[in-house]
């Protein structure tokens, strides 16, 4: 590989987690229901395993409400059972013989201080998945033997850069999301 083909290949991989740490992003609860706070439960359905997104609708009908409709009404029981039995979710579900419902309490002080925390963790763990890539990358071009040493560092150079700008990006999102938290 040449180095303009690394450096488009680390662009690639920096871009997908840079997307991934969005998605675990919109996963933390803000006192405010959002159907990706659920979607991924697994659910006991049809005798295997399946994400909560594949058996039922979601959608929000009031700022602290998630309603799940299944697809087929069978399956009610094993949404909720699901959803409940989810300790890092924390939700109670009720149904009505037709929908889910699921009422979001608001946040303690206590809870969005965990929440901010959490959000920290996930920076760190986009950060060391970047630095995996940058690693990636420069051991890839050392084994090519055909760069010169000014190319090399021109080459470590580039890949820094776009750390740095990754780096940006997601630390601007995390402040995002925790004033997001904080916000009463």
């Amino acid at each position: 590989m040449n180095p303009n083909q690394i450096v488009e290949a680390t662009k690639a991989k920096l871009a997908t987690a840079t997307e991934h740490f969005k998605q675990e992003l919109k996963k933390l609860r803000t006192g405010r229901a959002n159907p990706s706070m659920v979607e991924n439960v697994i659910v006991e359905a049809y005798g295997q395993q399946m994400p909560l997104k594949a058996v039922g609708s979601i959608i929000v009908p009031e700022a602290q409400l998630l309603q799940i409709t299944p697809f087929d009404p069978n399956n009610l029981q094993p949404i909720a059972e699901a959803i409940r039995n989810d300790q890092a979710l924390g939700l109670t579900p009720t149904d009505d013989g037709r929908v889910v419902r699921i009422q979001i309490p608001p946040l303690t002080t206590e809870t969005r201080e965990q929440m901010v925390k959490s959000v920290g963790q996930k920076v760190e763990d986009c950060m060391i998945i970047a630095r995996q890539i940058r690693h990636e990358a420069l051991h890839t071009a050392e084994k090519d033997k055909t760069i010169s040493k000014d190319d090399h560092f021109h080459f470590e150079k580039q890949i820094d850069e776009l750390l740095t700008k990754h780096k940006t990006e997601v630390e601007t999102l995390a402040k995002e999301k925790e004033q997001e938290i904080m916000t009463v």
